[in-house]
């Protein structure tokens, strides 16, 4: 199945072109994006998975701000104790977070940030997880097809584990964000966060191919990755979502 993700990526990319960017930023208005996929099966396995996510990006002349959404559920047919078929969910989880970044005058891109971030997973090692931070963030490599990002500074968590026990603590946060233009329709993107705190070190990562479909759609194949060094007995410390998501920007 992945093989097929990644072949049928691969096809777009070489199979399209297209004359403007993949990230087209406004000087001073929104950038958004909607973003969403759908699996369902049936016959000897059945089952629905839905993930989506809403990016708003806001440019000013002094401020950068980003405002992201995201959700990802999945049910399953499974068979009870009674020998019945019912559905079950085996997966839900919601996010949400709000970055301000003020735009340093004396450096074309270096921003001071502050940012909060809420994630709700019905099913995950902490149920409830939540931080605010703040720190510096610049662009430290440019060229003509490669871009990096790179942020770091302190900042605060608090989450619920899945037994019910609360954590709280401060943390170092640091992200880097490549991306790397392929060709005038195709853009791979590599995106780390690792927070740092006392007892726990939580990290996320994605990488994503994106392809031009035309001037407003693109498809995306991605494979994330969430973990947590400190989990409970019962918990993985890693998991992970592979998806092929249509993404439509306006």
């Amino acid at each position: 199945m992945k093989s097929l993700l990644i072949v049928s990526a691969l096809a777009l990319t070489c199979g399209h072109a297209a004359a403007d960017t993949m990230d087209p930023v406004n000087a001073h208005g929104w950038n958004t994006s909607a973003e969403l996929g759908a699996i369902s099966t049936s016959g000897n396995t059945v089952g629905t998975s839905v993930t989506g996510k809403l990016d708003a990006k806001q440019e000013t002349s002094q401020w950068s701000n980003e405002y992201i959404l995201s959700g990802y559920f999945k049910d399953e047919e499974v068979t009870n104790d009674e020998g019945r078929k019912v559905h079950e969910r085996s997966a839900q989880r919601y996010a949400a977070s709000a970055k301000a970044g003020y735009k340093l005058l004396h450096d074309d891109h270096g921003k001071l940030f502050a940012l909060a971030t809420h994630v709700d997973d019905k099913f995950g090692a902490y149920t409830r997880y939540s931080t605010i931070g703040i720190g510096y963030g610049t662009q430290t490599y440019q060229s003509d097809t490669h871009t990096l990002d790179v942020e770091i500074g302190p900042g605060y968590f608090r989450g619920v584990r899945s037994e019910g026990t609360t954590d709280n603590g401060a943390t170092v946060r640091g992200a880097a964000l490549l991306k790397w233009k392929l060709s005038d329709s195709a853009q791979f993107s590599q995106n780390v966060i690792v927070e740092r705190g006392a007892d726990n070190v939580h990290s996320q990562a994605e990488t994503a191919l994106r392809t031009k479909i035309n001037s407003t759609m693109q498809m995306k194949a991605a494979f994330n990755i969430r973990s947590d060094s400190n989990v409970p007995a019962d918990k993985k410390n890693t998991d992970t979502q592979t998806s092929v998501t249509l993404v439509y920007s306006f």
